[in-house]
């Protein structure tokens, strides 16, 4: 079977051999349906099978046989016949800091340089001088850029949970800079998209060869692959890139605006410039040669006529639409989230453990914490807390910080003993996966309500039994990086279908621990709301748990309240 993201590697490599070979429109389309494919919550293999491939945008007749071609063959003749004609040294020299399609094409058809080694060759030569668009200037940048060959091969995209504390790192060494005064990542991780192909840097500086100074000497850093006069291309000792780019302050705006993309987000920001008569780029939006705005992302789209677009929606989805005419969702925010569903302590906790998680909670503004105090696994409790734990909640609970215990069950939910969760004390169940086999509506109702489904994760499909589960029992779904949790395509189904999703917070977690801020990316890329999570509502009051099923909703409302 081929995977979405396969079908989509090969539609980009497409688009590149499209490029060298000069055609204009085809490779932006490809580019465009390949985008649109790794995006996709389901497999394309069933898209197929219902006949519509063409629904998915930008796949129309012609890309949808070329897919449908690769799902039955797994290969495809059209990529073939193109790899033919292109030298493969070619598409190395793309894939140079600094050195695009265009500028590949000429290398390979002007000057007969067919790979990095050859360009190397040809700059310590003098082959480029005098040649127009090779100024001493950027003959200097591919002097740098073609000594990387025999570097070690970058990475593809990286987990974004892996880049955050990269990131975090660089913008705090940045800001220690005394030149420096401004400093923003952009790129996919402030879109939070689930994975990372590199990391965008801007700066605002008085000398950006200081910044440049100070940066690549940064312990992260394993190699300088290119300097110029306001860019600096670094490779951390983890293999990923850092592009560095020092901008005009009247400018940040706008280079932070283009430079945080999507390109289909900015491709139709561009069109909708061209129908106002302005032109908009990283320097600014443009009447004529007079720059409008560009100080601030603000300005930017505001001369659009625009809503500032938030960058989590940035992906060309209607949300230009949505921004002209006020219908943009006001997306959840860290400080909305009052409530920690889901702390772990470790198994034998002492009191300074339980006051640390108290003291965390008060510095974040969280006021009640959910702790799993025991879990059932088949109707018995596989671990559960010492009485000193479950003391040491109850002493606890007159700090401005609620402790509320809560239980892990694998399997069915209802088989849970209710004098257990009275002697723990416990105030809800986290559903948790069973070892075999999939998630299962309880055969009756479960004695506590079922607020959390947590530790799954996996694609649309994957979730299916677990968003039916929760629907079931009026539970969110955890969502955050990692294996254990769903992601932001999985989020946005969950929404959609009227399930509320729960956010980790910092509380319990350790320091730079990168968790906490991926799973609000996610859902706030998810679309979501202050209403569509769980834990911006306050945890409310003690369930009676004598009996099965009364009492007070422990979060003070059903999940899935809305549905946009």
């Amino acid at each position: 079977m081929v995977s979405n993201t396969e079908v989509a590697g090969t539609l980009a490599e497409i688009a590149d051999l499209l490029d060298l070979l000069g055609e204009r429109f085809k490779p932006e389309a490809y580019r465009r349906a390949a985008r649109s494919i790794e995006a996709l919550p389901e497999g394309l293999e069933k898209i197929a099978a219902r006949g519509e491939l063409q629904s998915i945008p930008g796949v129309g007749e012609a890309i949808s046989g070329k897919v449908a071609e690769l799902l039955r063959s797994g290969s495809l003749a059209y990529l073939e016949r193109l790899r033919a004609q292109v030298p493969a040294g070619v598409l190395e020299l793309m894939r140079l800091p600094g050195v695009g399609p265009k500028t590949a094409r000429r290398f390979w058809t002007e000057l007969g340089i067919e790979g990095p080694a050859q360009l190397s060759q040809a700059i310590a030569a003098g082959r480029l001088s005098g040649v127009k668009g090779f100024a001493e200037k950027k003959i200097s940048q591919l002097r740098a850029a073609s000594g990387v060959v025999g570097s070690a091969p970058l990475p593809g995209r990286v987990p974004i949970e892996q880049a955050w504390p990269l990131a975090g790192s660089i913008v705090e060494a940045l800001r220690a800079v005394p030149t420096v005064h401004e400093v923003a990542v952009a790129g996919s991780l402030r879109r939070a998209r689930e994975t990372v192909g590199d990391l965008d840097v801007l700066v605002t500086a008085d000398r950006p060869e200081a910044v440049f100074d100070a940066f690549s000497r940064l312990p992260e850093v394993r190699e300088v692959r290119l300097r110029g006069p306001t860019k600096e291309t670094v490779v951390l000792a983890r293999g990923l890139q850092v592009d560095l780019r020092v901008v005009e302050p009247e400018a940040f705006g706008a280079a932070l605006q283009y430079f945080t993309g999507s390109k289909d987000h900015n491709v139709r920001l561009r069109s909708l410039a061209r129908e106002l008569g302005l032109k908009v780029n990283e320097y600014g939006v443009y009447r004529g040669d007079e720059r409008v705005a560009g100080r601030t992302e603000q300005d930017v789209y505001r001369a659009l006529g625009l809503a500032w677009i938030p960058p989590e929606l940035r992906e060309d989805q209607g949300e230009i639409a949505d921004a002209a005419v006020g219908r943009l969702p006001r997306l959840v925010e860290a400080p909305e989230l009052v409530s920690e569903l889901h702390a772990h302590l470790s198994p034998s906790p002492g009191s300074r453990e339980l006051e640390r998680l108290v003291a965390a909670a008060r510095l974040r503004s969280i006021r009640a914490v959910g702790v799993v105090v025991a879990r059932v696994r088949g109707g018995k409790p596989s671990w559960a807390a010492p009485p000193e734990m479950l003391d040491g909640l109850r002493g606890l609970t007159n700090q401005g910080v609620r402790l509320v215990p809560a239980v892990e069950v694998e399997g069915d939910l209802s088989s849970v003993d209710g004098d257990a969760l009275v002697a723990w004390g416990a105030e809800y169940l986290i559903a948790v996966p069973p070892e075999e086999g999939p998630f299962s509506a309880p055969a009756r109702r479960p004695p506590a309500p079922v607020r959390l489904v947590a530790h799954a994760g996996g694609s649309v499909e994957a979730a299916r039994p677990v968003l039916e589960l929760a629907r079931a029992c009026a539970a969110a779904i955890e969502v955050g990086p990692g294996v254990e949790r769903f992601d932001s395509i999985v989020a946005r189904v969950a929404r959609e279908s009227g399930v509320a999703l729960a956010v980790p917070t910092e509380v319990g977690t350790p320091a730079g621990d990168p968790t906490a801020a991926v799973a609000l990316g996610f859902v706030r890329r998810a679309g979501a709301t202050r209403e569509d999570v769980l834990n911006t509502q306050e945890l409310g009051g003690r369930v009676d748990l004598g009996l099965p099923g009364k009492g007070p909703n422990a979060l003070g409302r059903p999940s899935g309240r809305r549905r946009r």
